[in-house]
């Protein structure tokens, strides 16, 4: 009889996690953007919401908490209880680069369980159409010629955008304003001609580009955008300026093996679906997956590069 109950109970500690899988997710699951309603953060997690459907047995409640360049929603998502229930939706920006220049409660990717990357993204110059300028080399010609005149505008300090365009100033030698705005609104700015240009993903800049609203002068990548092959990327204009941006989900540390197993097989599917296929296409993205394992090594390689990068450009903390 002993040895029947000892048999019992070895059955039911190795079945455990198993059942646990199977019945995650009990309850709605929160995704927290660090970007406001239109921006491309906000439309990837609802496209992602929307994909996952079919592959979890709970919906994910998306929640708006734009604010610190996105830090604002990736801390709150981190001092969650790690069930699995809240998650953040982070960016190269708030994950890789903010840790290593402001105070905040979390660091590196030992500091959080990294779950997915989802789509990458190069980021564009863009002016309004009838600006002074119609192409980039223009552009660099006025800089030179006039040091500090020129406004630029991007989604916050130590930003993607932020840092290539402290990039292309030491490699071309050139001076000009950068002007800090509160997610995407910077890109309204430039239309408006509140800055003569904007430094943004694909997503908020083509579709003005295409109405003739806006000229798209260079793209920060190594390869053209698909949609606008007509643009330069600065690699070409002499200028090795590719970092880019990530959309990819991440969960508090301590969030069991088996959720996040569970979750990265809801997501790899959720990227296969059309209806998102179709969404990173339109915001110019690119679908480029990768599980927990793999994701966290990219992330500590991108961590230290990119902590290096802001000691050089003097935006490291003081």
């Amino acid at each position: 009889m002993h040895l029947r109950v000892v048999a019992l109970l070895i059955s039911v500690a190795i079945a455990t996690p198993s059942v646990a899988v199977a019945e995650y997710p009990e309850k709605p699951i929160t995704l927290l953007t660090g970007y406001g309603p239109g921006s491309v953060g906000d439309q990837i997690a609802r496209g992602l919401a929307e994909a996952a459907k079919k592959h979890l047995r709970q919906p994910i409640v998306v929640v708006n908490r734009p604010g610190a360049s996105g830090t604002l929603a990736i801390a709150e998502a981190l001092r969650a209880t790690a069930d699995g229930y809240t998650l953040g939706l982070g960016t190269i920006g708030n994950l890789t680069v903010q840790p290593s220049r402001m105070d905040l409660p979390y660091g590196g990717p030992d500091t959080y369980v990294p779950v997915a990357k989802l789509v990458t993204y190069p980021n564009v110059l863009m002016v309004r159409t009838g600006a002074p300028w119609t192409t980039m080399q223009e552009l660099l010609d006025h800089m030179r010629a006039h040091p500090g005149e020129v406004s630029i505008g991007v989604p916050g300090i130590a930003t993607v955008a932020h840092l290539n365009l402290e990039e292309l100033k030491l490699l071309a030698k050139v001076q000009f304003k950068v002007v800090y705005f509160e997610g995407p609104q910077h890109v309204p700015a430039a239309l408006l001609g509140q800055v003569d240009a904007a430094v943004a993903g694909p997503g908020p800049i083509i579709p003005h580009v295409n109405a003739g609203k806006a000229v798209a002068l260079g793209v920060f990548d190594a390869r053209r955008l698909p949609l606008a092959r007509d643009v330069p990327t600065f690699k070409e204009l002499g200028f090795d300026v590719t970092l880019r941006s990530i959309q990819a989900i991440i969960a508090p540390r301590g969030t069991p093996g088996p959720v996040v197993k569970a979750l990265d097989e809801a997501f790899r599917k959720a990227v296969t679906e059309p209806s998102f296929v179709s969404l990173a296409e339109k915001t110019q993205g690119t679908i480029d997956y990768k599980g927990p394992e793999a994701f966290a090594d990219e992330l500590r390689g991108s961590f230290e590069n990119n902590r290096n990068l802001i000691r050089t450009l003097g935006l490291s903390k003081k």
